[in-house]
């Protein structure tokens, strides 16, 4: 039941992130949803890595490289998408930045918003 409101936490996030510029989904809610398994996916399997091998420029950089970390993700992300058939594009690195942001601004406020099932 978490993994699923996980993926609907992302995929609202997702949606919040077409509405910048240089981003869009074409196939509706339902190519959201699994955009937001493979985001999922992504962040569990590459981003760690990814984080590991960074470590110093995010330590030098005070932690502003993981922006530009969340960014390759979301590219990574559209990306992988494209490859399964689904109509999610980013078009610019620009845009893949503000929809990070975007996206983990939303999902932060939403996840604060649900209840933790933990406590």
């Amino acid at each position: 039941m978490r993994l699923l409101i996980r993926i609907l936490v992302n995929a609202v996030a997702l949606w919040a992130a077409t509405l910048i510029p240089g981003i869009s989904n074409q196939g509706g809610f339902g190519t959201l949803l699994l955009v937001a398994l493979v985001f999922g996916f992504v962040n569990a399997l590459i981003r760690p890595l990814l984080s590991l091998l960074s470590c110093p420029l995010i330590i030098l950089t005070l932690g502003l490289f993981t922006l530009i970390l969340n960014a390759f993700m979301l590219q990574l992300t559209a990306w992988i998408g494209g490859k399964f058939g689904l109509d999610f594009h980013v078009d610019t690195f620009m845009a893949a930045f503000l929809g990070a942001v975007v996206v983990s601004v939303v999902s932060t406020v939403l996840s604060w918003l649900l209840p933790d099932r933990r406590s």
